[in-house]
């Protein structure tokens, strides 16, 4: 089902007039506090994990190389050469992680629509903890599911089960109203189709809780080279089944900006906040040429 309402427009206590998208590289803390209440009909974030290590990516350029040539070979043998065009890294690392949070997600939950909806993206160090902190701010009755994101892909530890999965948490606003467009969502195939039927098997299955894509390919055209970017088919999901066309999704730890640029493919407005200069650089790449409004605060 879709609710009723459309979400406000956000217009902030600055001058300047608000455009329809907007990148504030920024502490987000601040941008949140000066938000009005009820303008964001979605908000997607994706937070430090609180690791403990520093979380570093090296940004590859790959191009065709000869028969013979090259170190590494792709797709029908072709071989291809690359080369080492930038690192990026960061420290993720929090003394106290929920009393970082804590007031951002205050925040969060102010500026949502009486209708919206938070997705907490985080993994197995911290969801637990995560999870009881957004229970007594959001109340027990707010969260919708658990969302665990799987994929099969990175080294393999030989002393534990190796982790393969990220959990995403989904809070309501309010749990009696909020925004699910089922038809919207992406199917699935089935993985026995004769056992349905060809109507049935054509059109495909809702995902479950658990959902199997891939991650950003360290080789493909989506890669930005940011250590912790996102895939598109993953934000594409969230925000087709919980905003609707115009709505404003919001992203204060934007990092690589995928949630921008699978809000815009969707005809939905976006905010993103990131105070980190190499996030907000990759931010202007995605969104060259395109009518983004950058500021910095």
């Amino acid at each position: 089902m879709a609710s009723v309402g459309v979400a406000a427009d956000c217009a902030l206590n600055y001058n300047r007039p608000v455009s329809a998208n907007i990148v504030y590289h920024a502490e987000n803390l601040a941008v949140l506090r000066s938000l009005p209440d009820a303008c964001a009909r979605l908000i997607y974030i994706d937070p430090p994990f609180n690791t403990g290590k520093r979380q570093t990516r090296t940004q590859l350029l790959t191009s065709r190389a000869a028969e013979g040539e090259g170190d590494r070979t792709g797709f029908a043998g072709q071989r291809y050469v690359t080369r080492r065009v930038g690192v990026q890294s960061y420290h993720d690392r929090y003394d106290d992680y929920l009393a970082f949070l804590e007031p951002r997600l205050v925040e969060a939950r102010r500026v949502l629509t009486p209708d919206g909806s938070l997705y907490f993206h985080i993994d197995y160090r911290e969801v637990h903890y995560c999870k009881v902190l957004l229970d007594g701010l959001f109340g027990r009755d707010s969260f919708l599911n658990e969302i665990i994101w799987a994929y099969d892909y990175g080294a393999r530890t030989r002393r534990k089960w190796p982790p393969k999965h990220d959990n995403i948490l989904w809070y309501a606003r309010d749990p009696k109203h909020y925004v699910f467009n089922v038809d919207a969502i992406d199917r699935i195939p089935y993985m026995a189709p004769g056992l349905v039927g060809p109507e049935k098997a054509a059109r495909g299955k809702l995902p479950t809780d658990t959902w199997w894509l891939t991650i950003v390919s360290p080789t493909g055209k989506e890669k930005t080279g940011y250590p912790t970017q996102k895939p598109l088919s993953l934000l594409r999901r969230i925000i087709a089944a919980s905003s609707d066309p115009g709505d404003l999704v919001l992203d204060f730890f934007a990092g690589s900006g995928t949630t921008g640029v699978a809000a815009a493919e969707l005809g939905r407005r976006f905010m993103l906040v990131d105070r980190h200069a190499p996030a907000v650089r990759v931010m202007r790449r995605r969104f060259a040429g395109q009518p983004v409004d950058f500021r910095k605060l």
